[in-house]
């Protein structure tokens, strides 16, 4: 089955890694979730490749925090734009040069047609997107750079806030009602980003910035790698009214593969039952809608069940998802033909 996955951080891994980047990713590393040769194997057919500057951890230990029974993780302080440039501009060129050294296996789709053409002759489908828009200036110029390099999707904050808005915490149990919403300039971003038809993806957004994009916004609302609040009372995931407003634009929600946003108890666990996945998935669907639902797997990103292990595993997951009763044209808009049709229905083409 092939999969289209809403979300990955690969790009930072390779920007850290000591194996120079194109080998790593082409030839394989297998190191974390993701490298081409694996992808191929586990029947990874494109998805969403994030360009994310990292914040330093000022000795905070997120990992050990996130396995009590109550959690909320000090946010890092904004980042200032030079450096966050340099970043943006770094990753979004190791993508661009993977790419090229591929010779045809990997594409920087800018189309539905491209990304179509990709899963038709067996290439890699890689978005271009923006977790956090610490590199974009007030006045936008450098989205209309990356808009012309390739840039299709945005995430306007990452969890830590900027010029644009405040994103939503590590926090559980919380609701995603966290604090403010977007700035000023977040909404000019918003405004900018429909005219574009550049994807504004919500994932992770607080609850009300959720709404104001709501509100402004002429496109198709979409999470890419968030789950049900209504079984993980994460601040990260998405409450019944937020996935009501979602099923109504006809947007799309990409389930995270994070255990700490899929268990119960909010806890960062790999020993994490496949059934407890689906079970989001049906809450998914039951308010979304089969034609609004997908996976945002945060490869690279995140602890995940120790039965996907990597990009390998996604049979597994498949296999779960057959066995509880999903037929097989519901696994085919689950794994990727939902992703395709709502990029069509943001894009335009």
């Amino acid at each position: 089955m092939p999969v289209f996955d809403g979300h990955n951080d690969v790009l930072l891994r390779l920007m850290r890694g000591k194996i120079p980047p194109e080998q790593a990713f082409l030839e394989g590393d297998n190191i974390g979730h993701l490298d081409l040769p694996r992808m191929k194997q586990g029947g990874f057919v494109g998805g969403f490749f994030a360009v994310y500057v990292p914040s330093e951890s000022g000795g905070v230990d997120v990992d050990t925090l996130m396995t009590h029974t109550k959690y909320d993780v000090p946010l890092p302080t904004p980042l200032p734009l030079p450096s966050s440039q340099q970043v943006t501009v770094h990753m979004a060129a190791l993508l661009m040069r993977i790419e090229r050294a591929s010779k045809g296996e990997v594409k920087i789709c800018r189309s539905v047609a491209d990304i179509r053409h990709c899963i038709d002759t067996g290439k890699l489908a890689a978005i271009l997107h923006i977790e956090g828009a610490e590199g974009i200036d007030p006045d936008l110029t450098m989205l209309d750079v990356l808009h012309e390099a390739g840039l299709r999707s945005i995430g306007p904050v990452w969890s830590r806030s900027n010029i644009f808005g405040h994103g939503v915490p590590f926090r559980y149990p919380s609701t995603p009602d966290t604090g403010p919403g977007l700035t000023d300039r977040g909404f000019e971003l918003v405004r900018t980003c429909n005219r574009l038809k550049i994807m504004l993806d919500l994932s992770h957004l607080n609850e009300k910035g959720f709404w104001e994009v709501a509100k402004l916004s002429d496109a198709p609302l979409v999470a890419t790698h968030s789950n049900a609040w209504e079984i993980c009372q994460h601040s990260r995931n998405l409450t019944d009214r937020q996935l009501a407003a979602i099923r109504e634009s006809r947007g799309m929600v990409g389930v995270n593969f994070a255990t700490s946003f899929i268990r119960p108890d909010g806890q960062r666990n790999d020993d994490t039952p496949l059934e407890e996945m689906i079970r989001h998935m049906d809450h998914l669907i039951e308010h979304v809608g089969v034609d609004g639902v997908g996976l945002g797997s945060d490869f690279d990103g995140a602890t995940i069940p120790a039965e996907i292990g990597d990009v390998t595993g996604l049979p597994c997951l498949v296999d779960a998802m057959r066995r509880h009763g999903y037929d097989e044209p519901t696994l085919r808009k689950l794994c990727y033909e939902n992703w395709v049709n709502v990029l069509e229905r943001t894009w335009g083409q």
